[in-house]
């Protein structure tokens, strides 16, 4: 019987796929940026890879958090609005954010605190999921809440039963990804949501990351084809200066002034708990900025009826609004089968509904519980 946390995981894996054999017994692991190079009997950075005989072991066959949540949650404001999002996440992650609010399943086997997690741990099969995913009527299935990149092999073959049922996939990642990792699960997303953290590397570096990858990362997934969005959780005296939040939108507009970004509400959880939550002000300022870069879709985020317009979706062409929500909840959905605006008949950027009236509209917008 297994002892601790990291002793019970280990036996929850298979060989990987993401890797590269060295001579001298260690592997070069590909699912993100850091590239770790694990020797025998060591683990990379996220901890739930690591090297056994010369053999890279990644996670497998189960899930440590699974609800089917509003895909407005993730948040998604371009993919089939109003629908439900299967969404699974396994346990570590690449990064070790302050304030991250999935520390209990992301900081497993970095933070003892985290060892409770072991307790969250189901057992599943792919096929499984996809009878979740229709039981509480998901359009989509999402790998999120610990990195995703980091579970890819996992991630791939519950998208290949999901995709096969008529299910879109999609990743939602800190975009610390790599050329081989995005080949890899690239043919099975259609999406890719990417937490843009902040814009100076010595910040990024803090959180476990490096700032040239994540920018690498979004234009990767970009090029792909894949319909990206992204999120500024927007800290105070962190990541809200105009000089930062100015450098975050120019950076995106010069990738596509079509990817919607998300500035959203920043409050006290884990180990930070100094900054002021964000407020509605704040949010304001980073959204003005982010139009007045270029940027045609903006959203402010988690201060539901307090961010105006910053809420809605409006054709970037005669300013009609196209979406009306509230919080997770769809209001009003105008977007035609074709995906443009009934007003103009201009093309309006994302995944849209092929059957308009089908759109659930004044829903619950909250998270559905799968068991």
């Amino acid at each position: 019987m297994a002892k601790t946390i990291g002793e019970y995981i280990d036996t929850l894996t298979v060989n990987g796929e993401l890797y590269e054999k060295k001579p001298d017994g260690s592997v070069v692991c590909f699912a993100c940026g850091h590239r770790c190079v694990i020797r025998e009997g060591k683990r990379g950075i996220c901890q739930v890879r690591f090297n056994e005989g010369g053999e890279l072991r990644v996670p497998w066959g189960y899930v440590a958090a699974l609800q089917s949540d509003p895909i407005e949650k993730k948040p998604f404001f371009h993919v089939l609005p109003g629908t439900n999002a299967l969404t699974f996440g396994m346990l570590g992650c690449d990064f070790h954010c302050g304030y991250c609010q999935n520390w209990l399943t992301s900081q497993a086997m970095r933070d003892p605190a985290s060892d409770v997690s072991v307790n969250y741990i189901r057992k599943i099969s792919p096929d499984e999921m996809v009878q979740l995913a229709h039981r509480t009527r998901a359009s989509v299935v999402v790998s999120s809440y610990n990195e995703p990149l980091i579970t890819s092999e996992w991630a791939v073959e519950i998208f290949k039963k999901a995709k096969a049922d008529g299910l879109m996939c999609a990743y939602v990642s800190n975009g610390n990804n790599t050329p081989e990792v995005m080949e890899y699960v690239g043919p099975y997303l259609s999406a890719y949501k990417v937490d843009l953290k902040c814009m100076q590397d010595k910040n990024y570096r803090k959180l476990g990351g490096v700032l040239k990858n994540t920018l690498d990362g979004i234009k990767r997934a970009h090029d792909l084809g894949l319909w990206v969005e992204i999120v500024t959780l927007t800290i105070p005296g962190f990541n809200d200066s105009n000089e930062e939040l100015w450098d975050a939108a120019r950076f995106i507009a010069g990738v596509s002034r079509d990817i919607p970004w998300h500035v959203t509400a920043f409050h006290k959880d884990y180990k930070m708990t100094d900054p002021d939550n964000t407020d509605a002000k704040t949010l304001l300022r980073a959204a003005e900025i982010g139009k007045e870069a270029g940027l045609k879709f903006v959203y402010a985020g988690n201060l539901p009826g307090q961010v105006g317009e910053y809420e809605d979706t409006f054709c970037t062409e005669c300013n009609h609004r196209l979406i009306r929500r509230s919080g997770y909840i769809i209001r009003e959905y105008h977007i035609t089968a074709e995906g443009k605006c009934p007003n103009c008949k201009s093309k309006v950027p994302g995944v849209w509904h092929k059957d308009p009236s089908k759109v659930v509209l004044n829903g619950l917008g909250i998270p559905l519980s799968v068991y």
